[in-house]
């Protein structure tokens, strides 16, 4: 279940929780995004800190990424139409993997493997609208700044499963993707 949390995680911090997971960016965060660090009737403090520290993930990473593919002037509206997906994406998959956490205990295994399913299918549809909002921001973008890009992705996949691997599990064989 460990590893499965992880997973979900990764891919919320990649899908702007997600991840993304998963998934950073300069912006300041939105109307939007404080709501979401807002305590909900069902959160406690522990909750709460958790939010808090997967939207400053999300944050950083956007920030890392207009700093890395150089974001220019020009590309602002389209730079602005993606971190709000990625924003979105990790509020979403934050809030699927709470009820998740939160029914945990009370699940049979099939209601386990059915909300698994829920945050699979969810994490699917969320890349679906970062790769739409991506489109116009890397058509938009120069032929270096695609290369970095390109580099960029490519790079951070490597990254997440090189801490997936030296995770391992406690009998210190390699944690299963």
């Amino acid at each position: 279940m460990k590893r499965t949390t992880i997973a979900i995680l990764t891919c919320a911090l990649v899908t702007g929780v997600g991840l993304g997971s998963s998934s950073v960016f300069a912006q300041a965060s939105t109307p939007a995004a404080a709501s979401a660090a807002q305590p909900s009737a069902s959160s406690g403090p522990a909750a709460d800190a958790h939010a808090a520290k997967r939207e400053a993930r999300v944050e950083e990473r956007i920030a890392y990424l207009r700093t890395q593919l150089k974001i220019t002037p020009a590309q602002e509206t389209q730079w602005k139409a993606f971190a709000e997906v990625m924003r979105a994406n990790g509020q979403n998959m934050g809030r699927l993997y709470r009820q998740r956490m939160q029914a945990e205990a009370s699940q049979s295994a099939l209601d386990n493997m059915k909300q698994y399913a829920l945050l699979a299918q969810a994490h699917a549809d969320d890349m679906k609208q970062l790769v739409d909002a991506f489109e116009p921001l890397y058509d938009s973008m120069s032929p270096e700044q695609k290369k970095l890009a390109d580099t960029t992705f490519r790079q951070h996949e490597h990254e997440r499963g090189r801490i997936r691997d030296a995770r391992g599990s406690k009998s210190g064989a390699p944690a299963k993707p």
